[in-house]
């Protein structure tokens, strides 16, 4: 994925709420777009590339390498790689991926109930 401009004002303003407080740093990397559906499809069991592309259908290759790339990255999830031909790679939940999914979980159950009631008050 390319990277914003440095000199951009989205940048600058990403930089500042970063620096303030950490938690905008990981809701701006939670809140890419398929992030939390390839965690939650980890954690749900599948491990491999082609079993998260089934199950998350839409999702491009591109997307879905880049979102394994950034899990990886931050430690969320482990990448073995098997010495096979053809080549064969798994993934599972590090244990900060699985402390991260349970609390994505928790947000979902909380958004489910938020907007429930917004529908019910309009």
């Amino acid at each position: 994925m390319t990277e914003r401009k440095t000199s951009s004002t989205n940048y600058r303003n990403q930089s500042f709420l970063e620096e303030k407080c950490s938690l905008n740093e990981l809701l701006d990397l939670v809140s890419k777009r398929w992030f939390s559906d390839v965690l939650f499809c980890i954690e749900e069991g599948n491990n491999r590339f082609k079993l998260i592309k089934d199950d998350l259908k839409y999702i491009s290759d591109t997307i879905l390498s880049d979102r394994l790339k950034l899990l990886e990255k931050y430690s969320l999830i482990n990448r073995l790689d098997f010495d096979e031909i053809p080549p064969k790679v798994e993934y599972s939940l590090t244990e900060k991926g699985e402390e991260l999914s349970e609390l994505l979980g928790k947000m979902c159950s909380f958004s489910d109930t938020l907007m429930g009631e917004m529908v019910a008050r309009r």
